[in-house]
């Protein structure tokens, strides 16, 4: 995505089409487009063309941006569980090891990146029915993984919006459900953690549409991503306007929902009452 970002930025910047950059490396308009989404990988010999095509001779900035391109061509630490993983899902892990900002509304169940393990596999179960027990350890393990990014030195900041439904829907037996908002209580307290939940009593909200995930990166150049899951698919929305509705749906989320010192007690509360 970074890539293709400074390709769009140096295409726009000399006047060229799409089309025209396109020509210039045997290919269509469409594959323009998703090079510079960052939805395909890269040929250097296409990135050498693309560089000349926009009047990038100074040797430095070519080697800079051809190292990126070998870059985006390596595959994730994660690939390798790509067999126990829905097709759209892997990007979605790509994103959210390189955001700098993860912000979220969950309504299903806690989100992936603050459940335990024993909570995580009930969701995992529940959701591979037929599944070898082999296969959903690897689902579980992956998302494992991922909550290293939450403790790693260049930990992002996670702003996540929980409702209450998802804290009393059941997932394991009552020790894991205590389990896991005893966990929930506990990595709130972290510094780059801000934890809300939405109370039931708050009636209706602007998370009315479902879960999402917004995702920001600390290269100026990456707009921002929404993620939505669907039942056999994903959505990555990184238009302005798109963004703008999630991002304001969000802020009035936790604009009226309970404050995390708030939402700490009442975690507490149904931490009682399990």
């Amino acid at each position: 995505m970074l890539l293709g970002s400074q390709l769009r930025r140096l295409r726009e910047a000399r006047g060229i089409t799409r089309e025209a950059a396109g020509y210039s490396i045997r290919a269509s308009e469409s594959k323009i487009s998703r090079m510079e989404l960052g939805r395909v990988s890269f040929k250097t010999r296409d990135v050498e063309d693309l560089l000349t095509l926009y009047g990038i001779t100074d040797e430095q900035e070519r080697t800079s941006l051809l190292s990126l391109a070998k870059e985006a061509n390596v595959a994730g630490w994660w690939h390798s569980y790509s067999d126990v993983l829905p097709s759209w899902f892997p990007t979605y892990v790509g994103l959210e090891g390189a955001a700098s900002l993860i912000r979220a509304y969950e309504v299903q169940f806690v989100h992936g990146l603050l459940q335990t393990e024993d909570y995580a596999r009930a969701v995992v179960r529940r959701g591979m029915k037929g599944a070898s027990e082999e296969d959903v350890e690897r689902r579980v393990t992956l998302r494992l993984e991922r909550q290293k990014y939450l403790v790693s030195e260049n930990a992002p900041e996670f702003h996540v919006v929980l409702d209450e439904a998802a804290l009393r829907r059941p997932y394991g037996d009552r020790e894991v459900m205590r389990g896991q908002l005893q966990h929930l209580i506990e990595v709130s307290e972290r510094p780059n953690v801000r934890l809300q939940v939405v109370p039931f009593g708050l009636g209706g909200h602007s998370g009315e549409s479902g879960a999402f995930t917004v995702l920001s990166f600390p290269e100026s150049d990456l707009s921002d991503v929404v993620y939505l899951e669907q039942l056999t698919s994903a959505l990555y929305l990184d238009k302005a306007e798109d963004v703008a509705q999630y991002e304001k749906a969000l802020k009035e989320l936790q604009h009226d929902s309970p404050g995390p010192s708030e939402s700490r007690d009442l975690l507490r509360g149904l931490l009682q009452l399990s």
